[in-house]
């Protein structure tokens, strides 16, 4: 069966769920009415439903014979951000009804993909072997903290997946295009919010006083050329800071400075871990050198990139070009942002793909996480269709992934955070 086809009767009710999801914005930890919706959405259709109390919940759609276990994937919580009643060009279809709080970054689409991939598969429940799981997870963009510790475990004591699959929408790939990458997708990252404790006073006597600024300014140097002294070359790692603060008068030496950001990578493993040993090390000796302490308010540990599995892509791929057509396959670039589906990707074969939102016409491409970004919401039914697709090669095909695990213990990857 092509699951474009099946999936295109429930476009409507898709485009209905995204705009009420839309208007009814809820932060990470936040979403009750969310989850209260998508519930009874799951439940309407039949559906076992598992709540994890402050992890999410899954619907369970047992085929009518035995076989494979596929893992679907959504986000659902939005972003602190005042959202523009226009995108690039245009009043928008809809606009968040909460202030201050907006789905910024498309979780609203992947939520309403999900739940048209779930119709889809229950109208064809005779069709599905084996077993399917809708994922909706909380606080996603809180890097998965806490949550994936309640949410992960679940799953893995409760249900034998074989393969697992989400999609993130993308403002720069034009809709209708689902981008399927080898290896590294998107970062992995820590964040750090760390307070260095010095001696205030006059500005007259600095002698006197122990300049948490001039300590900064010894670490943020060494921590600039740090990437250059132990990262290789062909690594990528980015180090930026977002938050500075220091002082109230240009004429006292404060007491305290505060600095924070975030460090990106497509090698955890190596070149991240590497880097955040370096970095402690440089902010403790430095402030030793310079009579100063540090205070570490956070700094995690470092969230692995999201790696697809090379068997899972390609069986995506496969997937997608047979459903949707060859040309449905789109290309870009990696992506530098994070993603707790990082965590899936390392307990089950699996594969994070890109739903291109962008439409120049309607206003559709501005980034992620802006007042401005908008989808073309043309866009739910080949991203849903591609998951469906992804779903029924799984459950309907002999694919050996050859897959081992990657982690050093359930706890440790539950733990890891920005």
């Amino acid at each position: 069966m092509n699951t474009l086809d099946i999936l295109r009767p429930y476009e409507p009710q898709m485009i209905a769920d995204r705009r009420w999801l839309h208007e009814h914005p809820e932060l990470s930890g936040q979403e009750r009415g969310t989850l209260a919706f998508i519930t009874s959405a799951l439940k309407a259709l039949g559906l076992d439903v598992h709540i994890v109390p402050d992890g999410g919940v899954i619907g369970v759609l047992n085929g009518e014979t035995d076989g494979p276990c596929v893992l679907l994937r959504a986000d659902c919580d939005a972003l602190p951000i005042r959202e523009s009643p226009m995108n690039l060009k245009a009043p928008r279809c809809c606009v968040s009804q909460t202030p201050g709080v907006m789905h910024a970054c498309g979780h609203d689409a992947h939520m309403a993909m999900l739940l048209g991939a779930a119709r889809a598969l229950v109208s064809h429940r005779e069709d599905v072997p084996g077993r399917v799981l809708f994922v909706f997870e909380q606080g996603e963009e809180k890097g998965g903290k806490g949550y994936l510790q309640n949410l992960l475990p679940y799953i893995d004591g409760h249900f034998a997946v074989d393969a697992c699959y989400a999609t993130h929408v993308r403002w720069d790939i034009p809709s209708g295009k689902i981008a399927v990458l080898d290896g590294a997708v998107m970062a992995g990252a820590f964040g750090f919010d760390v307070t260095i404790h010095g001696r205030g006073g006059h500005g007259s006597r600095p002698d006197l006083a122990v300049s948490p600024i001039d300590c900064f300014s010894a670490i943020h140097q060494q921590l600039l050329a740090l990437r250059m002294r132990t990262v290789e070359p062909d690594k990528v790692l980015t180090f930026s800071l977002g938050l500075v603060q220091a002082g109230e008068q240009g004429n006292v030496i404060p007491d305290t400075l505060r600095f924070a950001g975030t460090v990106r990578t497509f090698d955890t493993a190596g070149a991240g871990e590497r880097f955040a040993r370096e970095m402690r090390r440089i902010i403790d000796g430095t402030c030793a050198a310079q009579g100063c302490t540090a205070e570490y308010t956070h700094f995690s540990k470092p969230l692995y990139e999201a790696r697809n599995h090379p068997a899972a892509a390609a069986l995506a791929r496969k997937a997608i070009a047979e459903n949707l057509g060859a040309d449905a396959l789109g290309c870009c670039g990696p992506w530098m942002a994070s993603e707790s589906m990082s965590a899936y990707l390392r307990l089950w074969p699996g594969v994070l793909t890109f739903t291109g939102v962008k439409n120049a016409q309607l206003g559709a491409g501005a980034n992620h996480h802006t007042p401005e970004f908008d989808l073309d919401e043309t866009a739910l039914l080949p991203g849903a269709a591609a998951a469906c697709a992804f779903a029924l090669e799984v459950l309907t095909g002999q694919t050996d992934f050859g897959f081992a695990r990657t982690i050093v213990s359930m706890q440790d990857l539950v733990s890891r955070s920005i």
